[in-house]
């Protein structure tokens, strides 16, 4: 069973931030697999079938810091080991609308990430990082929680078009194979 999950805070504060980017994509993941969302063991999870593999889609109802609790939850329940998990999340090392794909790895500083790391026991999961950009002030905690501008709506819908087709690639072609056709070569 995989689990891919998407990053972000509940409430509809938060709805369209950058901090968002990862449920923005789950969100999209399960528009295109006609996936629908029930509220289980606080989160909200759906499940279906995408790019061939029976899959859970995931989005912590959590905030950020503890969306390890949420994911190690899911992967009790569905058995699902952590080779087999794929963590989505905004990046501010990454240009805005750029993705990268990792096959595991340190938190890199990202708060959601380091919670999975914490709670699952290890950072062997694979990874979706969702570029945002620097903030022009260098705050990136309040920069991360401020909605994505009109000006970079186009760039933010390709790049969650973009995610879809890379989870996609990870699922039928594999970390490795997703990565060589995803990965930014800059």
């Amino acid at each position: 069973m995989l689990l891919i999950v998407g990053l972000g805070n509940p409430g509809r504060a938060y709805e369209n931030t950058r901090h968002n980017a990862g449920f923005m994509l789950i969100d999209r993941i399960a528009s295109r697999y006609k996936i629908r969302f029930s509220r289980r063991a606080g989160s909200l999870m759906g499940r279906g079938v995408i790019a061939g593999a029976e899959a859970v889609l995931l989005k912590p109802q959590t905030f950020m810091n503890l969306s390890g609790q949420a994911v190690k939850e899911a992967a009790d329940a569905f058995s699902a080991e952590p080779s087999s998990i794929i963590a989505a999340y905004d990046d501010c090392d990454l240009p805005l609308g750029k993705i990268r794909l990792r096959r595991g790895g340190g938190s890199g500083g990202h708060k959601g990430a380091a919670a999975i790391i914490e709670r699952i026991g290890t950072g062997e999961f694979k990874r979706v990082r969702l570029g945002i950009g620097r903030p022009p002030d260098g705050d990136t905690v309040e920069y991360v929680l401020t909605p994505f501008s009109p000006e970079e709506k186009e760039a933010l819908e390709a790049m969650l078009d973009k995610g879809v087709e890379a989870i996609e690639a990870v699922i039928a072609e594999g970390i490795d194979m997703a990565m060589n056709r995803f990965n930014p070569s800059d």
